[in-house]
């Protein structure tokens, strides 16, 4: 349990919220959202202690103990993967040390073996004589095998230690546990997992994530940074993002009457209320949704970027014929052999693999960028591309300025691009910023606009939603779905492909395993299970 109490937070002038009163019970996930700069990791560094508020206090359920994701991943470069992960059962490490200091002693005094059975009985208590084997297991589970359990933390990648910090965070499962961004860098077998273990936790844990999917299968409640307030919601994302919708339509719609309204919303409540018998937690949500006052439901100050593509020429029936194409990556790894496929018409079709590198290396080929090691491709003769690459930093290596950058990429005059950029949120006095400065978000944005330029019949999408907020995410994936072209994309958000999705298509060194499906009928399918083991 967690209480808040007063809690107030600004830096100079600006106030990120006041008089904040919130008590966060066992056996809750509270999923926790606001725009970028609203506050989220900053209340949870307050809730932690690495930050003081400016007013108020923080307090936890007697004898709890509280666990945090840490954000540095070079904190513990000296320790080795199993003390790290031991480490986050602070107690139990500290006991373990004591423990090796006393009997590494060449002559124990009395005093010495008394504290030594006190520390005997107090690691028993804490299961310490299957910590490591625990620690193992979590380690397995996040996809970090045990040859590397003895390494140290520097000879790790960086994908390797989010995934390691990780389990330092569930070690010892903690009575409150506050987690910023845990899906990050983490592939969408090991995020299925995490939605696993977290759904069956019964302490209180706070998530801040952009993964849209992840939010809904695991949080009970919602916690909204908005108006200088933060505000717990019962339901997940998907219900306070479709009722604060339905609030903005309405608050729109001055001439509807009060009980009309009232109404709407009490209707929207029960239909979504039968949809929560899908999920995990169904029982809890259910009753929260029950209890919810439809005056609780209001539109959200957030503003969502306008992502419109639009096509300048109707494809035809010929869009790509791959065949045979091959990648082998610089160290010698096959990344995808054998490799053949047709796009169809109005197909949008995602590339999975269980090595990442090879979505980006057959993009890479399809707009040649890349040679191929072997095999060819053919576009359609009215095929017209728009490309979002991984890595986009080569494109703002200059000093020009937004409204410049823009107009490289079409034909226009300053006006047009500014309308472009306005679009994508960037306000007036944003437009003159040098390039060479923007945020991985701002970055993505401007990305975003130069697509929309081009009016392209088919997108190829590497990784889209990496450093966009909630708000954009929502915004590219709503039109993506009513985008009457192609799209060929890779993607870690789960919401993002199944929504947008129609086939699958997984790359591996031996070939393809091809679907006509949605993503959700695709992992769930066993004999596809079966197929990708002998594929790999």
């Amino acid at each position: 349990m967690i209480t808040l109490s007063n809690i107030a937070i600004q830096f100079g002038k600006r106030v990120l919220y006041k008089d904040v009163n919130i008590k966060f019970t066992n056996g809750n996930i509270y999923g926790v959202i606001g725009a970028n700069g609203a506050g989220k990791s900053t209340l949870l560094k307050a809730i932690s202690g690495e930050l003081e508020p400016n007013k108020g206090s923080v307090e936890l359920g007697p004898g709890e103990r509280l666990s945090v994701l840490d954000q540095d991943h070079f904190k513990y470069d000296t320790y080795t993967v199993t003390d790290t992960v031991l480490m986050g059962h602070q107690p139990l490490w500290d006991n373990m040390k004591e423990r090796e200091r006393i009997y590494a002693k060449s002559e124990m005094t009395e005093e010495d073996g008394n504290r030594a059975a006190e520390l005997e009985e107090k690691f028993a208590e804490m299961d310490g004589w299957n910590a490591e084997s625990d620690a193992a297991q979590l380690l397995q589970n996040l996809g970090v095998k045990e040859p590397q359990h003895q390494k140290l933390m520097s000879e790790l990648s960086n994908n390797e230690k989010v995934r390691v910090m990780l389990a330092k965070a569930l070690f010892g499962h903690p009575d409150n546990l506050l987690l910023d961004e845990p899906t990050n860098d983490l592939d969408l077998d090991t995020v299925q997992w995490l939605e696993e273990y977290l759904s069956n936790v019964e302490q209180t844990v706070l998530v801040v994530s952009h993964d849209r999917h992840f939010l809904d299968a695991v949080s009970t409640q919602t916690v909204d940074i908005d108006f200088g307030k933060v505000t717990v919601f019962s339901g997940n994302y998907s219900f306070w993002y479709e009722s604060s919708q339905l609030a903005l339509r309405q608050a729109q719609n001055q001439r509807q009457k009060a009980d009309e309204k009232r109404k709407e919303l009490e209707e929207f409540i029960r239909r979504f209320s039968a949809n929560v018998a899908k999920s995990k937690q169904t029982t809890s949500r259910k009753k929260m949704l029950e209890k919810l006052n439809v005056e609780e439901i209001r539109p959200s100050s957030r503003k969502y970027p306008g992502i419109i593509f639009q096509m300048e020429r109707e494809p035809g029936n010929q869009i790509l014929e791959v065949h045979d194409l091959k990648a082998v990556d610089t160290d010698g790894t096959v990344l995808f052999d054998n490799v053949n496929f047709n796009i169809e018409k109005g197909e949008k079709v995602v590339f999975l693999s269980r090595n990442p590198k090879a979505m980006t290396a057959l993009f890479q080929i399809i707009n040649d960028n890349r040679k191929a090691d072997n095999g060819t491709f053919k576009w359609g003769v009215t095929i017209t591309t728009a490309y979002l690459p991984l890595d986009n930093t080569e494109f703002f290596n200059n000093e020009l300025n937004l409204v410049d950058w823009l107009s490289q990429y079409g034909t226009g005059n300053e006006v047009m691009m500014k309308g472009f950029l306005g679009r994508m949120l960037f306000k007036q006095e944003e437009v003159e910023k040098k390039v060479n400065i923007l945020s991985g978000g701002e970055k993505m944005r401007c990305m975003i606009a130069r697509m929309q330029l081009k009016n392209a019949n088919c997108l190829i999408l590497d990784t889209p939603t990496n450093h966009l907020d909630l708000e954009s995410i929502q915004a590219f994936n709503n039109n993506l779905v009513q985008f009457k072209g192609n799209v060929l994309f890779a993607s870690h958000d789960h919401e993002f492909i199944n929504t947008v999705a129609n086939r699958v298509i997984e790359l591996t060194p031996k070939g393809t395993i091809d679907k006509l499906t949605t993503y959700d009928d695709y992992i769930y399918d066993e004999q596809i299970k079966e197929h990708k083991e002998k594929m790999y």
